[in-house]
């Protein structure tokens, strides 16, 4: 088995990033590969890793749906009470990782993760749909449940209150989180292992520098 894994190669050839062909900036960059993601035939071009860190220093991973970007930084929404939200209370360092096979594509993202605001995070909760909010009001995320059953039972008592006319409200322990980053990495893959690697840096004025890194 494990000479069967050793032996699993792909040889990438589908395109290069020269460094006249990279944007200036960056978010303009990752527009560009995200329009590209979303038009190839990955099924969901916004789903990244989100790589944390707990008080002690230890990681952990996990993967959520990008839900926006701008020059402000990249969101996403998650239950501030979950493994992730409280490790971001604890350390705000965050790395985000995008990874689209089809384009043999790789974006890494370093920064820190800070609350939007709740107006922001009231105004997308009402955007989703009623069976996506109940579950975000029913389920303690992250937390330890007795087992599906609970879980499905406590959804089941939040839409009755919804089909009895009471309003879904997003819970204050549930939003969004945007990522500043200091950091953005683009990685196109080439053949033979000679990779394009070009890393944009934020400078102390909010200005971007770009290298590229050796693969």
């Amino acid at each position: 088995m494990n000479d069967a894994i050793a032996a699993m190669r792909q040889s990438y050839e589908r395109a290069e990033l020269g460094d006249r062909a990279v944007d200036t900036d960056p978010f303009v960059q990752f527009g560009h590969w995200f329009e590209d993601a979303r038009a190839s035939s990955a099924i969901e071009a916004n789903a990244m890793i989100v790589s944390t860190v707990d008080a002690n220093g230890r990681p952990s991973a996990r993967t959520v749906l990008l839900k926006g970007f701008d020059p402000d930084g990249f969101v996403f929404y998650t239950n501030y009470e979950s493994r992730k939200g409280r490790e971001l209370a604890a350390n705000p360092h965050v790395a985000l990782t995008f990874y689209w096979a089809a384009l043999e594509r790789q974006v890494r993202i370093e920064g820190r993760a800070e609350q939007v605001s709740p107006e922001l995070s009231d105004a997308y909760f009402a955007s989703r749909p009623p069976g996506s909010q109940v579950g975000s009001i029913a389920s303690p995320q992250s937390a330890e449940i007795p087992d599906r059953a609970w879980l499905e039972a406590r959804v089941a008592s939040i839409a009755r209150e919804v089909d009895a006319g009471a309003s879904l409200e997003r819970p204050s322990t549930w939003g969004g989180y945007r990522v500043v980053p200091s950091a953005i990495e683009f990685w196109q893959g080439r053949p033979d292992r000679l990779h394009d690697r070009i890393r944009f840096d934020r400078q102390e004025d909010g200005t971007w520098t770009h290298v590229r890194l050796a693969p």
